[in-house]
């Protein structure tokens, strides 16, 4: 079954609005594992707008689920405090500095020595590797020459095309790109505007869907339903 990692990021730009610790993320964490969650996953920018590098610090002692942590590696503090932490995977994504949202992947090419040598170091420390991609072949057997372990599709333009009931024609490029990471012995994960309408849909035509990562979609409904609530109704979009 495919695993859900919650993004707690929203949590913590929500607490950043105000001051002070409400919510607190750390026990917010903790309830959302206790939910069900299968792991957590958390996307430190250097400017520290929503998660804060210390946050990171608190939730690796606490966390029993999986950890992944998502970033640009370009930047030294992000690989310190990957290696410091020691999170069960990490996830590059080409972010650039003050960029709002992750809105593509990396080209594998034209990056594949920087990021070949970047994932070898986090690999050499016991640290899954995935790196954010767009659903195009080329780039997938790019990444597949970089050594990583695993790819995250990067899915937004499925679920703009889902919304606009084109979803057949939104999920093809997923479905190409998921057969040419499996041929190439890729594991995949995916995410990026995934909610409770489109998730079911893309999880059962990817065969080889390791893990979603969703978080804005999921905190909204989450203020509808309640917490505990949303992440079952998520992970029961997950069930087939």
């Amino acid at each position: 079954m495919t695993k859900l990692s919650v993004n707690i990021n929203k949590l913590a730009t929500i607490r950043n609005a105000r001051g002070g610790n409400n919510p607190d993320l750390i026990s917010s964490a903790l309830n959302i594992e206790r939910y069900g969650a299968d792991g957590i996953t958390v996307h430190p920018r250097p400017d520290e707008r929503h998660i804060r590098y210390a946050d990171v610090y608190e939730l690796k002692k606490v966390l029993t689920t999986e950890f992944n942590i998502e970033g640009n590696p370009a930047e030294q503090k992000f690989i310190e405090l990957v290696l410091n932490t020691q999170p069960t995977q990490v996830t590059l994504v080409p972010d650039e500095a003050g960029q709002l949202t992750s809105n593509h992947g990396w080209n594998t090419i034209k990056n594949r020595d920087f990021l070949t040598e970047t994932i070898s170091l986090f690999q050499s420390h016991g640290i899954r590797v995935s790196i954010f991609v767009d659903p195009i072949p080329e780039m997938i057997a790019g990444a597949k020459a970089t050594g990583t372990n695993r790819i995250e599709l990067y899915t937004e333009s499925y679920a703009v095309a889902y919304n606009s009931g084109k979803k057949e024609e939104g999920i093809s490029p997923f479905i190409l790109a998921a057969n040419k990471a499996a041929e190439l012995e890729l594991e995949i994960n995916a995410g990026h505007d995934l909610d409770l309408h489109n998730l079911s849909y893309f999880a059962k035509n990817i065969p080889g869907l390791k893990e979603v990562s969703i978080g804005h979609a999921l905190v909204c409904d989450a203020i509808v339903y309640g917490m505990e609530n949303t992440v079952s109704m998520y992970k029961r979009q997950l069930t087939f």
